[in-house]
């Protein structure tokens, strides 16, 4: 929580008196104080995994800056270890390629592959208004997802959402898949969150495709 006069865009805040915050080896935000739960009722092992030390594992990654700054990057479970050993975090690039009114949805991908890729939906609504803009006549969201314009639009953003991020961690290529992700057909929560392994599980052939050739 950012508080009134110690506030900083981009990040969540600083520690309220009390609270002890340290990032881990592995990037991972910890905390410490009266506040943190002491652990789970009659489960040591539970417990124990979710503590390093007395210091809470929140699961989160994230950094600290020179003046105690908390930045969250995204969730440690959802890293993506490339296979030459970066780690990833899908988090900050997706965010930023969502902003992009072409686009519904999108899955970074590329654990254990040579490179980042991106799996994308396409926005209904957003393609239409983009195409007047364009001056372009209406197509279907299929027709849309072979379409050249929208497929350097959709380049460009995916150009913009790499620009705070090494070549390592950026995303090479991209595929449109059909139709969108919905809590009804399954790939949303009803928090509206992407769940990402049934993703990655129902479109492993086109996550194939992107590695197929890698020119």
């Amino acid at each position: 929580m950012n508080r009134p006069g110690a506030s900083k865009v981009g990040t969540v805040g600083t520690a309220f008196p009390g609270t002890a915050m340290r990032i881990a080896d592995d990037g991972e935000i910890q905390l410490k104080g009266g506040h943190v739960f002491r652990g789970y009722r009659n489960q040591p092992g539970l417990t124990a995994e979710v503590f390093d030390h007395g210091w809470f594992r929140t699961g989160d990654l994230g950094t600290i800056d020179d003046e105690g700054y908390l930045k969250i990057v995204g969730r440690k479970k959802e890293i993506i270890v490339t296979a030459g050993g970066k780690n990833v975090a899908p988090a900050g690039l997706e965010d930023r390629l969502r902003t992009n009114v072409l686009v519904s949805q999108c899955v970074v991908v590329g654990d254990q592959r040579p490179f980042i890729g991106v799996l994308i939906t396409l926005d209904e609504e957003g393609l239409g208004h983009w195409l007047a803009v364009q001056g372009k006549s209406s197509i279907s969201v299929e027709q849309a997802a072979t379409d050249a314009d929208v497929l350097d639009e959709l380049y460009r953003a995916v150009a913009e959402a790499n620009a705070p991020v090494s070549r390592a961690e950026s995303i090479r290529k991209l595929v449109v898949l059909p139709g969108d992700f919905s809590e009804d057909n399954g790939f949303l929560t009803p928090s509206l969150k992407v769940k990402r392994k049934v993703v990655l599980e129902a479109f492993a052939e086109q996550i194939d495709e992107l590695y197929t050739d890698t020119r």
